[in-house]
């Protein structure tokens, strides 16, 4: 996922932890009914999240100062990848299904 939110500042204080964030990772997996192999967190430079071949989720250090809503998008996005591979349309109604849920 590459496009980003409107630039809001977020102070440190509203940041959430990593270890809520792979929480948020951890509930929308077994929602989806997948397993990642691996998640990592790491600064970025042009991409929110990806999801490698072999089930390796990698997601931007600046998503902790986004707001739920948008890390909620790129979590699903990056966790649907582990079932289908490309944007096909499949693709787009999962995530849109998925996101009308939350």
């Amino acid at each position: 996922m590459k496009a980003a939110p409107e630039k809001t500042w977020v102070s440190l204080e509203e940041a959430i932890p990593r270890d809520v964030f792979l929480a948020e990772v951890g509930a929308w997996s077994e929602r989806i009914g997948v397993e990642p192999k691996q998640i990592m967190i790491r600064n970025m430079k042009n991409k929110w999240g990806s999801c490698s071949t072999n089930g390796r989720l990698t997601f931007n250090s600046e998503l902790l100062y986004q707001s739920a809503e948008f890390r909620r998008r790129v979590i699903v996005e990056e966790l649907l990848h582990l079932r289908v591979q490309n944007h096909s349309v499949l693709f787009k109604a999962m995530l849109r299904a998925y996101l009308a849920q939350a």
